[in-house]
């Protein structure tokens, strides 16, 4: 999708994606990748997400990428949370004490400007891209950070219902994507419908709505 396509939206503020409080499931489930306080997690087209907050608050160091610069002076202002922004070559960068988010293309970012990273946290950035542009965001990633432990959150309903973003991405799709690199562990054997808790997606036409989980560890072949 076009850059344009984002910055528009979250200019004109249709941004039905956001979510106001801590995504339960980043919660529940970050402490099973067995990532300790101190290390530096990644954070993928992060929008102006309270789970970088949540994230620094247990004591990492996150590292995130976003594309509209509206979204992240939106993200430290809301969180009341002191910043730096300073040019560095061609990005525009703003930095905590405890989060650095670049302001940009994700297909652009460099492994020498991340630095290591230690965990992967992705809610909204496998989603929000049509499939035609998935292997290439995966194989970006993983040029980035390499194959670090990863917590997947996606959504599955049936596409043809509702043109994205978000997009459906099935559990298939997830295996093919990343089973050369993980072992790929589906946390919620029993898919949640979560459509009642979006009601502006059933009035776009979906009569279902699944969020999924993968808790994703390195392959040991």
């Amino acid at each position: 999708m076009k850059p344009e396509f984002w910055l528009q939206r979250w200019e004109e503020n249709k941004i039905g994606f956001h979510l106001d409080e801590v995504n339960p499931h980043l919660i529940e489930h970050w402490p099973s990748l067995g990532i300790g306080p101190g290390f530096r997690v990644f954070v993928p087209l992060c929008g102006k997400s309270v789970d970088l907050s949540w994230l620094a608050e247990q004591g990492y160091f996150v590292e995130a990428i976003e594309l509209s610069e509206n979204a992240i002076e939106q993200f430290f202002a809301e969180q009341g949370i002191d910043y730096q922004r300073e040019q560095k070559g061609d990005w525009l960068v703003f930095e905590s004490d405890q989060i650095r988010i670049w302001c940009g293309d994700f297909f652009q970012l460099a492994t020498e400007q991340l630095g290591p990273i230690d965990a992967v946290y992705d809610r909204a950035a496998l989603i929000a891209l049509p499939e035609e542009l998935r292997a290439n965001y995966v194989n970006k990633l993983l040029t980035l950070v390499g194959p670090v432990p990863q917590l997947l959150v996606t959504l599955d309903y049936p596409q043809q219902q509702m043109s994205g973003p978000p997009f459906s991405v099935p559990k298939n799709e997830v295996a093919n994507l990343y089973r050369d690199h993980f072992d790929i562990d589906r946390l919620l054997t029993i898919k949640v419908d979560v459509l009642a808790d979006h009601a502006h997606f059933a009035d776009r036409g979906l009569t279902s709505l699944f969020e999924c989980v993968y808790l994703m560890q390195v392959s040991k072949k």
